[in-house]
């Protein structure tokens, strides 16, 4: 594989115009275009028959309609419209069709209960709610406490409590939608972040941000089949070689749902498999089989799930997959190893955040078809930074720090050329503090810490507020829980340090066990012999306390406060 790093980062330019809208580069360009129009945008994954396909002309369609449907509803430039909904084909059209008025998009996780629903609505002072038979019992329920939402739109049989029954009205508007023309730097998206330091931070996307998560995407996808022109200076104008097809599990009201996933692929032109239901090891594996799925983002605490109940997938299920893109939290090298050896590609992690998402990762190539270029994935590092981002690692003073010397992953407003990156958002909503905050100078502060090689891979050490520790050693929970994982009795962890006199604090593992095994004194002196003979001795975890479930983000991060704040009030009812 051809390693022309440094070249990429130096030959990159961005090419953002002036007039940009999500909506319009997603749907309505392949709409109008007689080779695209009836080319597949979703196919809804049906647990019982064939998959319910929707080509780009429906997906305009129906926008369009949607559009009218608001714009009666008194919806107006820059009003935030909430979309809660899983993922299906009308949640795509609510994006559009919200998008391409000039309006703000505001997704919310079908998994929020009353009150972090009634914040967010409540914050960003919404004004019309899209539910389904899912989502439309947690908003009607806090419906009183949010005067400003003068609409609630109804899917199915929740049509029929809400204001209006989205197939009714949708009937009554069958045509086009004059699209409004949107500077780039305008507000598209307003996506709240899980609020583990203070109440949830609505981070305002600009549609500009599209065009600079395009690096990440491509890249984190192994070129996703593009067939690289040398000549070639503008993503925007790639087109697949191959065929491709996407599905990530990932909840389309998240960033990594719906910046990496569903509005990627309908930018390229390229259909995205969509299912509403519960994750599970074999639903994962058979969605892939049956869609012939080719790229995919899956968390890896999916693939760590997905690695101990098929440590051998191809017995099962033939797959036709072409890249992964993890990221959430670190990979680890046995989630590495088991990609790449079974289920035959190199997974990319990446890094990013709501705020600025791709910035670092890798870029294996796609080694079955031997298109575009890459760089090799090192097991366990995050990646490089992707071509248009100037990322380094920074101490407090906003200063870079040398090779092998830990820091905060911070990226640069602006490129390696003195350009403005567009992949930045445009601050918090209504927190200019927060915003301020956010920054050290030209710096934007991610609030992880890692280390950055010669070669400029960065390797992850864990959260600023994770990091702690023991007996004068610096611990980050990462690499134990990555440790831990190799055994086969461990189906994930999670470190957090518990209190102590003497040394300042213990490493403690919070251990969910794999089927089959049992809670044992026997089994918690061989998962701590297995951590002293594979990490440094200070490293293995002291204390052992075997659970259920460790407490995670509903984008499937592990909450470790959570658990370090229970370890602070048991030491002190001691």
């Amino acid at each position: 594989m051809q390693d022309n790093y440094v070249q990429m980062l130096q030959e990159f330019h961005w090419h953002v115009p002036n007039v940009f809208n999500m909506a319009d580069v997603c749907a309505r360009r392949w709409s109008k275009n007689d080779h695209a129009r009836d080319r597949t945008a979703i196919m809804e994954h049906q647990a019982d028959g064939p998959a319910r396909r929707y080509s780009f002309a429906q997906l305009q369609a129906a926008a369009d309609a949607l559009s009218h449907v608001l714009r009666a509803q008194g919806v107006k430039r820059a009003d935030r419209v909430a979309i809660v909904l899983p993922q299906r084909f009308e949640t795509a059209v609510a994006y559009m069709a919200v998008m391409q008025m000039g309006a703000v998009a505001m997704p919310l996780s079908q998994l929020f209960g009353p009150d972090a629903l009634s914040y967010r609505l409540l914050d960003s002072e919404a004004v019309v709610a899209i539910v389904d038979d899912s989502t439309v019992d947690a908003v009607l329920g806090i419906r009183d406490q949010c005067p400003l939402l003068r609409c609630v739109i109804g899917l199915d049989d929740a049509g029929h409590r809400c204001d209006l029954d989205y197939a009714h009205v949708m009937g009554s508007y069958l045509q086009t939608f004059d699209a409004v023309s949107t500077k780039a730097q305008e507000a598209a998206l307003l996506i709240y972040t899980s609020g583990t330091t203070g109440p949830p931070k609505g981070a305002l996307i600009p549609h500009r941000a599209l065009i600079g998560n395009l690096t990440g995407f491509v890249c984190s996808q192994n070129w996703l089949g593009f067939a690289l022109n040398k000549n070639q200076t503008h993503l925007e104008n790639l087109r697949p070689h191959n065929p491709s097809v996407f599905w990530s599990p990932a909840d389309w009201a998240w960033t990594g749902g719906l910046m990496d996933a569903l509005l990627p692929m309908l930018y390229f032109g390229l259909p995205i498999v969509a299912f509403n239901g519960r994750f599970s090891p074999e639903l994962a594996f058979a969605i892939m089989q049956q869609h012939r799925v080719t790229h995919s983002f899956i968390f890896p605490t999916a693939l760590k799930a997905m690695m101990k109940a098929y440590p051998k997938p191809s017995d099962h299920f033939q797959l036709n997959l072409q890249a992964i893109m993890s990221a959430g939290e670190a990979v680890g090298d046995a989630v590495f190893a088991y990609c790449k050896d079974q289920l035959k590609v190199t997974v990319n992690e990446m890094f990013g955040q709501t705020e600025i998402n791709y910035i670092v990762g890798n870029c294996a190539m796609n080694e079955k078809t031997d298109q575009g270029v890459g760089w090799s994935a090192k097991a366990g590092s995050m990646g490089r930074s992707y071509p248009g981002h100037r990322v380094a690692v920074i101490d407090e003073l906003g200063i870079e720090c040398e090779s092998g010397v830990a820091g905060e992953v911070a990226l640069h407003k602006r490129d390696v050329h003195g350009n403005p990156d567009p992949i930045f958002f445009l601050g918090y909503w209504k927190n200019q503090k927060a915003t301020q905050s956010k920054f050290t100078g030209d710096w934007c502060r991610t609030g992880d810490i890692a280390i950055q090689d010669s070669d400029g891979y960065l390797w992850y050490q864990g959260r600023a507020d994770d990091v702690f520790k023991s007996a004068g050693y610096r611990i980050g929970p990462s690499e134990i829980e990555n440790c831990l994982v190799k055994h086969p009795a461990v189906a994930n962890s999670a470190v957090v340090p518990k209190p102590d006199a003497d040394r300042g604090a213990l490493v403690k593992a919070y251990v969910v066990l794999a089927a089959g095994y049992q809670a044992s004194d026997e089994l918690i002196a061989d998962l701590q012999t297995h951590v002293r003979q594979l990490l440094a001795p200070y490293e293995y975890p002291k204390e052992i306390e075997f659970i259920d479930a460790l407490p995670m983000t509903t984008t499937g991060k592990v909450m470790r406060h959570i658990l370090r704040r229970q370890e602070e009030e048991r030491a002190r009812a001691k």
